[in-house]
């Protein structure tokens, strides 16, 4: 089945300008008809669902476009490759719950630092990260914790 633009945005939930966008950062594909309007065969709807959970879990379009190269452009990927691409995810949704689950942690005490400082602030610079790679960046406020 070939869907018009209006009929993918309509059921993917999104809007035209964002199935533009989509397109023009090589995450989905369209053909062109004979009066160059965008045509989409119906399995670009899982594609689009699938950016869109990546979304809403935090991952980057960038994260995303990286895992989907993967994947055919032009037809339905096999329950195996979508498994293989969540494979790949996984290890960095583990670290995105770890460092949301220091911020919880670390943030009562960020509230009652008042270093009010994004060089020296312990969530901002861990450990003074930036340090390393940038001058200055000290943790005075996280050390006094």
């Amino acid at each position: 089945m070939i869907l018009s633009i209006g009929q993918v945005a309509k059921r993917a939930g999104v809007s035209v300008a964002t199935l533009h966008f989509y397109e023009q950062k090589g995450l989905i594909y369209s053909a062109r008809n004979q009066g160059n309007q965008r045509r989409y065969d119906r399995q670009i709807l899982r594609r689009i669902a699938v950016i869109k959970a990546a979304q809403s879990v935090g991952l980057t379009l960038q994260e995303i476009s990286l895992a989907l190269a993967h994947l055919p452009k032009h037809k339905a990927p096999k329950k195996q490759q979508w498994e293989e691409m969540a494979q790949a995810w996984h290890q960095k949704l583990e670290e995105k719950i770890n460092s949301l689950k220091n911020l919880q942690t670390q943030l009562g005490s960020c509230i009652y630092c008042g270093c009010l400082s994004l060089e020296s602030c312990a969530l901002y610079n861990p450990e003074d990260s930036k340090g390393v790679s940038e001058p200055g960046a000290k943790l005075a406020c996280a050390q006094e914790s």
